[in-house]
């Protein structure tokens, strides 16, 4: 009988993270399940086992990072499969958002997810094989939204370096994928998970228009299901040649076709131009 994978997710605490896990163990695997705070994560599925390890990490210290990865092996002997899930929401204009909001956004949605691709690649180039998933967004491929300008380039940051990643690793048997979920019922859109400006400029009324839309009007009513996104991330994981570019929800297919669309548009009405630099 084939052991059950090793599974490594970030960002457990809620929403996808810990839909996932809960999926992973019912379905016998096993999991390493890192949040900021594993309490949560004991209330909700329990202590310590054979086939549970809840970490509490800092995702964007380095080092916190490097042991967490190494209790992992310990514990479970290997990793098979990574989903670097953990992030956050920040509104807010790229003019009203300080230095200081923009580099968290970018501290836990990229270089969180740097950190664990460092230290988890050198166990799976060793055991040549594996399986990385980095959680970017729809918002991550097409970015045309007043007031979400860093969190979409954070997602286009993922999406960027995952298509570097996947061939990287390939030569080690290592299988990588960007995944981008358009909404799903989960608490992202709630005040605990969504940062908003702290020096909100009015005269942006397209961007007030755009958070009161998603807190009021799209927050609880989002037409995917987390559950749902659980059972395509396993099925994928067992796929012989997965892609590189996973789409979750018809939404997110929706504005990727958009956003094909207009690239499309583009080249063809401004292609003489783009000639034109020849030498």
């Amino acid at each position: 009988m084939e052991t059950k994978k090793v599974w490594l997710v970030t960002g457990t605490s809620k929403g996808l993270g810990l839909s996932l896990v809960k999926k992973l163990l019912k379905n016998g695997y096993y999991v390493v399940a890192t949040s900021r705070d594993t309490e949560s994560l004991n209330k909700e599925i329990g202590q310590i086992s054979e086939t549970f390890l809840p970490l509490k990490v800092n995702l964007t210290d380095n080092n916190d990072v490097k042991i967490a990865i190494e209790k992992s092996i310990a514990h479970f002997g290997k990793i098979d499969v990574v989903v670097n899930n953990a992030g956050y929401g920040q509104t807010g204009t790229l003019e009203e958002l300080t230095d200081e909001e923009a580099r968290k956004n970018f501290d836990i949605n990229v270089f969180g997810t740097l950190n664990i691709i460092r230290n988890v690649m050198p166990y799976l180039r060793h055991q040549k094989s594996g399986s990385i998933f980095n959680i970017s967004s729809a918002g991550g491929f097409f970015g045309g939204f007043a007031g979400w300008g860093i969190y979409c380039s954070t997602k286009f940051a993922i999406a960027g370096f995952t298509e570097a990643l996947a061939e990287e690793a390939k030569e080690f048997g290592i299988k990588v994928s960007v995944v981008y979920p358009g909404y799903f019922r989960t608490d992202f859109l709630s005040n605990s998970s969504l940062m908003l400006p702290k020096h909100p400029i009015q005269d942006y009324e397209a961007a007030r228009q755009s958070e009161q839309l998603h807190s009021n009007a799209i927050n609880g009513n989002q037409p995917n299901d987390p559950e749902k996104a659980a059972d395509v991330l396993i099925a994928i994981s067992e796929e012989e040649n997965p892609p590189v570019h996973l789409l979750l929800g018809k939404d997110s297919f929706e504005m990727v076709q958009n956003k094909i669309d207009i690239i499309t548009k583009d080249l063809e009405q401004w292609k003489k131009y783009t000639f034109s630099t020849a030498c």
